[in-house]
């Protein structure tokens, strides 16, 4: 028959592996669960081998250590190992360079990401560690309850990163786990008395059914995990912003209908920015005779929370047939030609959200996706991603005139009002500063122009990465204060500011035009990620401007000498070649391919971005988050945790003296008293002690 510190042990090895499912949406495919699965059980086993001999405790988890690196060894750095096992200088050289492989993979894919060698390394080899301080806590030193932040540590990193829809499910596991661990602790802690002995048994003799540890863990269990479904709802959300991790598409029943939460539209805009090797995310090939203007939008952030720019939740429906309604806004009397593009993606490129030239007019494309009609998007569904696609675009090419822009009547007041909402944490410098701009205009086109020109010409900001631009809802001031940043930062606050003056502005991700090649398509890197301001006229619908110095192209219909040419004007900064030779990096996304080569095209580096505590998870919200499931996991089991405490002082170590002994003795006959009690035998005061006893023994039925 298994011992309880075997169950136990048992126990801490299925917890870890339920808290690790939390990870197996990260990455395709999941062999790597069962490696690690075979891995730690081998773990476990030598800590129980360990406890049995018996070693000391502090020997116990160096055994458990060195087997670890043993095993760790024969599965990744066996050709690199001192005789094919032990770790050497070679293997721990080998380990560092490929956790660094990982580091840069995970960075580089969206989810689920390919399993490589690094980071099938970091996945088993975090499991191991997790799987090793629940072993040692709870079982070697016998303490299952704070055995739980490990376990909460590794599923909180699985939720941090991926926002799949069902992050609750693995919460639910992970709970299980927990729970499944504290009762086989409870369950070895009272077998030490002997045999468990259930309640007082039901008229007629019969069995009272299950025994009474076995109801009060159910009953603790199912609290628990009632709690474990609603409370992540209210947790602190992990998505972080424009800059955060990708979400996934939701639609429900069977395709038909279903919402669009609040995800983030790019795997990483940061991330793919400050690419050392500027990789190939898209082949184009497009009747646009100038490819300067073709920017592939991914998504529109129109939800402004202060901090940050994000989607809003909207309904989705299925892809129209044939040609796509009118775009919200155009009226008939606008220029317009109707172009087509075909678009192919890399196999490594898994985005939920489809580049598309604005505004389509029609898509053909193969796989489960859903339309937005506000911001006509389209969005994989259950799992449908842009991973190694071909599919063609027709979309418009909307050629406004800057009087028909200027003559724009007021738009609808419930797009008004919706559009042009701004937080009251925005400092006020922001809409003090675009009044300051925009003085003079006497239109709503003239005061885009003026901001545009703002940021491009007259303000004198620089495009510059070596910056940092604080954080919060100060951000934005800051960013106006230093005038230096990237295409975040501009379009953000242009957006803000246009908002501020009661103009309709969103923010469009996607990106900018990228490098025509000699077979007529256009290459576009992951450098080319983009983001640039929309703001909506009534009669033309939603228009874009380029307020960040040297990216894409400035809009023909922001220059008002040249509104109906489609020439770009060379005193632009965004197109402007410099006068003089530099022996600076270029910044310019044009980058050419010989240059590339040469390692001479300047890649951008990570303080250009906001900083984490506004796009990425904020540290502070993970120690919330954290601390927030480590409640959520105790509270229930508080009666029981101060029970433990109780027992704890009544039995723990006690003076020699006779002093001592009685008050000693009077607690271990109150312990007794209690834990029958607790397992259904009430005390009765009448009885002498040695009457007392034999009432437990007699319905406890203990030999």
């Amino acid at each position: 028959m298994i011992s309880g510190r075997a169950r136990l042990a048992l126990c801490a090895w299925a917890a870890t592996l339920m808290a690790a499912c939390a990870l197996l949406p990260l990455v395709e495919p999941s062999v790597w669960f069962v490696q690690a699965a075979f891995l730690l059980a081998v773990q476990s086993g030598v800590g129980a081998a360990a406890r049995r001999v018996p070693l000391a405790r502090p020997l116990t988890v160096v055994a458990q250590v060195v087997v670890t690196l043993v095993l760790l060894t024969l599965a990744f750095a066996r050709e690199h190992a001192v005789a094919g096992l032990i770790p050497g200088p070679d293997a721990l050289r080998f380990f560092a360079g490929l956790l660094d492989q990982g580091g840069n993979d995970v960075s580089r894919y969206a989810i689920p990401a390919p399993l490589s060698d690094g980071i099938r390394l970091m996945l088993i080899g975090g499991v191991l560690v997790i799987g090793l301080l629940v072993d040692t806590i709870a079982v070697t030193f016998r303490s299952a309850a704070p055995a739980g932040l490990p376990l909460l540590a590794l599923y909180s990193v699985a939720a941090g990163l991926s926002d799949n829809g069902v992050d609750w499910l693995w919460f639910l596991l992970a709970a299980a786990g927990y729970l499944m661990l504290l009762l086989a602790e409870g369950r070895d802690r009272l077998s030490q008395w002997g045999r468990v002995f259930g309640g007082v048994p039901g008229p007629g003799g019969d069995s009272p059914g299950a025994v009474a540890p076995v109801r009060t863990g159910r009953r603790i269990g199912a609290v628990a995990l009632g709690i474990a479904l609603v409370v992540p709802l209210a947790l602190p959300a992990m998505n972080g912003g424009l800059l955060g991790p990708s979400g996934t598409g939701v639609g429900s029943g069977s395709g038909g209908g279903g919402t669009i939460s609040a995800v983030n539209p790019l795997v990483s805009l940061r991330d793919s920015l400050n690419v050392d090797e500027d990789r190939q995310v898209l082949s184009v090939r497009s009747e646009l005779t100038d490819t300067s203007d073709l920017y592939l939008r991914i998504v529109s952030l129109d939800d402004f929370d202060g901090t940050t720019w994000k989607p809003s939740k909207r309904s989705i429906t299925t892809v129209p047939d044939g040609t796509f309604p009118t775009p919200p806004g155009l009226g008939p009397d606008i220029g317009r030609t109707e172009i087509g593009t075909t678009i192919s993606t890399a196999d490594w490129y898994a985005q939920d959200w489809l580049p598309m030239p604005y505004p389509p007019s029609g898509v053909a494309i193969r796989g489960n996706w859903r339309y937005e009609p506000v911001g006509m998007t389209l969005v994989g569904d259950h799992g449908q991603n842009t991973r190694g696609l071909s599919y063609e675009v027709r979309s418009l090419y909307v050629q406004p005139t800057a009087e028909q822009l200027a003559d724009a009547p007021d738009p609808a007041p419930a797009l008004q009002r919706e559009y042009t909402g701004l937080p009251d944490s925005l400092p006020d410098v922001v809409s003090r500063t675009a009044r300051e701009v925009t003085e003079g205009a006497d239109n709503d086109y003239d005061r885009a122009v003026k901001l545009q020109e703002y940021f491009t010409l007259n303000g004198g900001f620089e495009y510059d990465t070596e910056v940092d631009v604080g954080s919060g809802s100060q951000a934005i001031a800051r960013f106006l204060r230093d005038k230096q940043g990237f295409c975040v930062h501009f379009s953000f606050a242009m957006a803000s500011m246009a908002r501020s003056l009661g103009i309709p502005a969103r923010v469009a991700v996607g990106f900018a035009p990228g490098t025509p090649q000699a077979d007529g398509t256009v290459s576009v890197g992951l450098r080319d990620a983009h983001a640039w301001p929309e703001l909506y006229f009534e009669g033309v619908g939603w228009t874009r401007f380029e307020p960040t110095p040297t990216r894409g192209s400035t809009p023909a219909y922001t220059v008002p000498d040249a509104a109906d040419s489609t020439v770009p004007d060379p005193a632009r900064p965004s197109q402007a070649e410099p006068s003089e030779p530099s022996g600076d990096p270029s910044q310019s996304e044009s980058c050419s391919a010989e240059r590339r080569k040469l390692d001479g095209c300047g890649s951008e580096s990570p303080q250009a971005v906001l900083p984490a505590g506004d796009d990425g998870p904020k540290w502070s919200a993970l120690l919330l988050w954290a601390l927030a499931g480590l409640v959520v996991l105790v509270l229930p089991l508080t009666p029981m945790l101060s029970r433990a405490r109780t027992r704890a002082v009544r039995l723990g170590g006690h003076g020699r003296s006779e002093a001592d002994a009685a008050p000693y003795i009077l607690g271990v006959w109150d312990e007794l008293t209690d834990t029958a009690w607790d397992h259904g035998i009430a005390p009765d005061e009448s009885l002498s002690p040695r009457g007392a006893a034999d009432r437990f023994v007699r319905v406890g039925r203990l030999d």
